[in-house]
């Protein structure tokens, strides 16, 4: 489990840090009546939490 702990947070802050930053910047903006793909944000937040959860484990690596 220590070996993927790079992994798992990197994908988390990865994750959470996109929603968080998506509801902060775009969802202020956006009148209701304007219709979002709810899929699309949620495929843009795993692909961003699988790139850096990729980053997270090279760095864990380096530093082991």
């Amino acid at each position: 489990m220590k070996k993927k702990l790079g992994l798992i947070l990197g994908f988390i802050i990865g994750f959470a840090s996109f929603l968080i930053m998506w509801k902060m910047i775009f969802l202020t903006r956006i009148t209701p009546e304007d219709e979002l793909a709810p899929g699309a944000v949620m495929i843009l937040a795993v692909i961003l939490g699988s790139i850096l959860g990729f980053l997270g484990s090279k760095i864990q690596k380096y530093f082991v």
